[in-house]
């Protein structure tokens, strides 16, 4: 396992606890999803419904791997051990990254403008430099759009337990001004 991924998977636990309780509980992606949703108004109800069944499918996995005590909550060492799993989590990870990537292409073009990508990250909580310095990684088009499909991937990589030195690791960088 590779410490970049260990970074990147803490940062999104932390991100993910919206409450800020120090656990994961269903009502942290509920919450979370709440958000994005409001960054992208201009979203249709099919993209809408896809990208918080994503975040829905996210915390089901979790709670289903490993939630024995069915408390409803997931500690950090619980999750790391998840999430950098990929015969435990690939599919959640698949279904979330699909549903999130695709939520953004409000037009059906395939790709998503800068202002609706920063929206969406800054709904999840990255930091906008990051944000910023990720969306240019991806090679912005001359309208200043990316590719769903290349984010897609990317938030697959986050979550790549064997992956460094990918543009997802700006994201867990410390922020640049």
């Amino acid at each position: 396992m590779r410490t970049e991924a260990v970074t990147r998977v803490k940062l999104v636990f932390t991100l993910f606890d919206a409450d800020g309780n120090g656990v994961l509980e269903a009502d942290d992606f509920r919450l979370m999803s709440d958000r994005v949703a409001a960054a992208v108004p201009d979203a249709d109800e099919a993209s809408t419904k896809a990208m918080r069944a994503g975040f829905q499918r996210y915390w089901e996995t979790l709670a289903k791997e490993l939630d024995t005590n069915r408390d409803g909550r997931i500690t950090y060492d619980e999750f790391q051990e998840c999430v950098l799993s990929p015969e435990r989590f690939s599919g959640a990870v698949d279904a979330f990254a699909a549903g999130f990537a695709r939520f953004g292409d409000v037009d059906g073009s395939g790709t998503v403008t800068r202002p609706v990508f920063i929206g969406m990250m800054r709904g999840v909580g990255f930091d906008l430099p990051n944000i910023e310095a990720l969306f240019n990684a991806f090679g912005p088009d001359a309208a200043d759009r990316i590719r769903v499909d290349v984010w897609e991937a990317e938030i697959k990589n986050y979550y790549a337990p064997d992956k460094g030195g990918v543009p997802a690791d700006l994201l867990a960088a410390a922020p640049t001004a």
